[in-house]
């Protein structure tokens, strides 16, 4: 009797390695096809379809990446978590929180981009329904931020801590934020930085 041997591609190989960077690559390329439409005809004027073809792809392609338009911005909003989760990933746990989250913002937006940030926060200012959200937006990245200083120090007795230490932290990103937009050339980390330092001033005295 002959015997078939089959070769089993072993579960996460190179194929599945490489099938993930192409479905990021070109979740990313959609992404920044939309952003550049937004910015020029503005969100409500760009179409699926312009989107589409401007990206290279077909419409229903769209739907394997995205849900709508709005989540296009979203993409950019889970890079910049992976950025701040990894950038406190490798600030030492004996760091004091505050300025762990603080340096841990500011590699984040260094990573970012302030340019990039700069786009993004025209299309949502221009557009109503958008900038309707932008409080939401907040909410969900003050919890976010809690959840992984939680996951650096797990131990429950700091946690009501770590949840004032992201609320205030988000605070202070959110007014460099409004003090930033509305400079042309003026540095997002620089804002970010004077924030923390007014921050850490009143919680010193």
């Amino acid at each position: 009797m002959k015997v078939m041997l089959v070769k089993r591609v072993p579960q996460g190989g190179p194929d599945d390695g490489w099938r993930s960077r192409k479905r990021q690559q070109t979740r990313q390329r959609i992404a920044d096809a939309g952003l550049r439409l937004f910015l020029e005809y503005g969100f409500e004027a760009t179409t699926l379809d312009a989107i589409a073809e401007a990206a290279g792809i077909a419409r229903r392609t769209f739907f394997h990446y995205f849900d709508s338009k709005e989540a296009l911005l979203y993409a950019y909003e889970d890079e910049v978590e992976h950025s701040f989760r990894t950038a406190l990933a490798d600030i030492d746990s004996n760091t004091p929180p505050l300025q762990a989250m603080a340096t841990a913002m500011r590699a984040m937006i260094a990573d970012f981009g302030s340019e990039k940030a700069r786009k993004i926060h025209r299309v949502v200012h221009s557009t109503p329904t958008l900038r309707a959200s932008n409080q939401a937006d907040y909410e969900r990245l003050e919890r976010f931020v809690f959840s992984v200083l939680a996951e650096k120090w797990p131990e429950p007795r700091v946690h009501l801590r770590l949840r004032l230490i992201a609320m205030v932290g988000i605070g202070a990103l959110r007014v460099a934020v409004d003090r930033w937009r509305p400079d042309p050339s003026g540095s997002l980390q620089e804002y970010v930085d004077e924030s923390f330092a007014a921050l850490r001033t009143e919680m010193l005295t």
